[in-house]
């Protein structure tokens, strides 16, 4: 195909106008397209050919031949972030365990490609001096192109101008964030001032004058003397443990010489105390009273306990919580023996006295010189309070003396025990209206104690005795062997009839009115019994607990077999019913949870099974419920006291009526309701005796 050249710049560029260099351009721009055209419809003429040809598909000898199914078949692959060759027995020495471990966590990050750039942030001072260069290059070839008239003129202005350029001083340009920067300002409003005064009447007042001779001070004098000599005589009447006890009274109760100015304000300055911390604990004063949890709405069978306050006492910290006792009168007081269930570490004890309004301190505070393993207050008179001594002594506190030490205590003399006291229990007065209380103890013999002026009378209840049939020594000797009692309980409404429990796993029923034989014994645990007690609604039932991991539910009148057994996988510390309703109760184990069950919803398993210490190896001593409030505390192995409050599901009570504050617990109806659950249990023949 012919192709045209044409050469429109024919014309001397030098000689034509402007319009020449224009038209020279154009034309050469036409030609270069033609010429491209060409090449393109070449090369198109050349592949054409191969594309008429048909071609041919070469199949492999080894290809396999899948049918249509099977080629439409789809197989999914799915891709993981994993390094499959990222190494998975790499192990690591542990300088806590001093072992080598296996790291859980590899590296799985394989890097393919990774080049480092050179972009600078157009702000950075590295892009303002690469700018500052390239803009010098750029003025000095404006320079050379601009006209020498333009040049002389600048150079006049740039000489009028240095004169001023050295008189200034260089200023700094201020640095501002690179990313992101933004200066805004804001005026703000100013308040109104206010001014706001009360106007409050003056104090009464009295002028009072009087004179003072020698006569007036001399009896001022006396009546000092006097009330001094009947203090000493008050502190001469309380017995004590040994002679030198007023030493140790020392080292123990600093504060003891208390003068009068501040026994004045005693009272104030605790009232002003309570109000500090209940600002304090303010949130969880408000969760104590209104706090309910929600949640339980949806759990049908299961319920939360809310901790609320902790208690502690420095002095106390390394002793272990061996008893807790709620006052009967005074629902929010609650008292805490202190000592330690170690026979190698015996030493000083505690017993303190806490309130809810004030968690901080407590109430009152009284120091032992052997450790405190019970207490029990007495049900008419608040103030009293019985303590059992890992020595064998038992002891009486009353809270209103002022007395540093026990108002009654028993020594080697006047019949102690000689093995630690595990519980005491106040009984109804005796026929002279004399106080007494029962205390149990390893040495075998449950003691009646009864307060006669100034001293413990003891009267032995009961021995307990391994077998009947006694062990021959290796004499030939008859030897009895004694059993050890752990805890004891009376019936609420038979006055004579209570029960043992002993290191041997056994119950035994014993009456007040027989001293040489038991009305049953049950083999009820493999390992000593801790506790042992009465449901405060059933008359006929009673549960246990012991460390071999058992809380057991049994009926008096049917003793060959327990009516529930409930495992809870560690040793429990404690078991106690609930006031409100007579098929709830809760336990402490040696693990730090706390169990609490209902059999009227769930006769298997607990419906709560909470943890509540910080630390793993802290052990749950005790558990007591408040008589009044659905709150719970619990006593640990470090000392302290955790109170918790029971979620709706854990504290089912019947409906409010109009104008009640709480709902009336009817004992009947929490009689019949338990007796239910028991009849599923009992055997025919039982059921035909009741």
């Amino acid at each position: 195909m012919p192709h045209r050249v044409s050469h429109p710049a024919t014309r001397n560029p030098r000689q034509g106008g402007p319009g020449s260099t224009v038209g020279a351009a154009r034309g050469n721009a036409r030609v270069i397209q033609r010429r491209r055209d060409d090449d393109d419809q070449t090369e198109m003429g050349d592949l054409g050919d191969e594309f008429l040809q048909g071609r041919t598909l070469v199949k492999p000898d080894d290809q396999l031949e899948l049918s249509e199914a099977e080629l439409k078949e789809e197989f999914t692959r799915i891709l993981t972030a994993n390094n499959p060759h990222a190494p998975q027995n790499i192990v690591r020495f542990n300088f806590k365990e001093r072992t080598f471990k296996q790291t859980s966590s590899v590296e799985q990050i394989a890097i393919h490609f990774a080049l480092d750039g050179n972009m600078l942030h157009k702000d950075s001072d590295e892009a303002r001096r690469q700018h500052a260069r390239g803009g010098a290059g750029e003025s000095h070839s404006e320079a050379a192109l601009s006209e020498v008239g333009e040049e002389t003129e600048a150079a006049a202005e740039e000489e009028g101008e240095k004169e001023e350029v050295v008189e200034e001083a260089p200023k700094k340009e201020s640095l501002r964030n690179q990313f992101n920067f933004s200066e805004r300002a804001s005026q703000t409003f100013n308040n109104p001032y206010r001014e706001r005064g009360t106007a409050t009447e003056p104090p009464p007042r009295a002028n009072f004058s009087a004179t003072a001779n020698q006569w007036e001070i001399y009896d001022a004098y006396l009546e000092d003397i006097q009330k001094q000599e009947k203090a000493k005589e008050k502190s001469k009447q309380v017995p004590a443990y040994k002679k030198d006890d007023e030493k140790v009274r020392k080292k123990l109760t600093p504060t003891e010489t208390v003068t009068d100015d501040i026994s004045r304000v005693g009272r104030a300055s605790k009232i002003i105390e309570r109000m500090v911390n209940q600002n304090t604990f303010d949130d969880i004063a408000q969760d104590f009273s209104y706090f309910e949890d929600a949640s339980d709405e949806f759990r049908d069978q299961e319920g939360t306990l809310l901790p609320l306050w902790k208690f502690s006492y420095d002095k106390a910290k390394r002793l272990a919580v061996t008893s807790i006792c709620w006052n009967p009168k005074y629902n929010d007081l609650f008292t805490v023996g202190h000592g330690s269930y170690d026979f190698a570490k015996q030493g000083r004890g505690m017993l303190l006295f806490y309130s809810l309004k004030n968690p901080s301190h407590p109430e009152y505070v009284y120091s032992t010189e052997c450790g405190v393993m019970c207490i029990d207050i007495h049900p008419d008179y608040p103030y009293l309070v019985a303590v059992g001594f890992y020595d064998g002594s038992v002891g009486v506190f009353n809270v209103q003396e002022k007395a540093q030490g026990a108002v009654y205590i028993s020594t080697a003399k006047t019949g102690k025990h000689t093995d630690p006291v595990w519980q005491v229990k106040w009984q109804k007065d005796d026929l002279d209206n004399n106080l007494n209380f029962f205390s149990v103890s390893s040495d075998g013999r449950v003691v009646s104690w009864t307060l006669v002026k100034n001293e413990l009378i003891y009267t032995d209840v009961i021995t307990l005795t391994v077998s009947d049939i006694p062990a021959e020594g290796p004499d030939g000797t008859q030897l009895q062997l004694l059993g050890c009692g752990t805890s004891f309980d009376f019936h609420k409404k038979i006055d004579y009839l209570f029960l043992v429990g002993t290191e041997e796993g056994k119950i035994h029923k014993c009456s007040k009115a027989y001293s040489s034989q038991f009305l049953d014994t049950i083999n009820a645990h493999h390992m000593a019994v801790d506790a042992v007690r009465w449901n405060p609604f059933h008359p006929d039932i009673f549960i246990s607990c012991s460390a071999d991991w058992t809380v057991k539910i049994w009926d008096h009148n049917y003793s060959h077999q327990p009516m529930f057994t409930f495992d809870l996988n560690s040793a429990v510390g404690d078991v106690a019913w609930a006031p409100f309703a007579s098929t709830v109760f809760g336990a402490v184990t040696a693990d730090g949870k706390v169990h609490v069950y209902d059999l009227n919803i769930n006769k298997y398993e607990a419906l709560c099974e909470q943890s509540v210490v910080q630390k793993k190896k802290t052990k749950l001593t005790h558990i007591e419920f408040n008589p009044d409030h659905m709150i719970v505390i619990v006593g640990d192995d470090r000392g302290y006291v955790t109170s918790t409050k029971l979620s709706p599901n854990l504290r089912k009570l019947p409906k409010k009526k109009k104008g009640e504050d709480k709902p009336p617990i009817d004992p009947e109806v929490e009689v019949a309701k338990l007796d239910k659950i028991l009849s599923l249990v009992r055997e025919p023949d039982t059921q035909d005796q009741k």
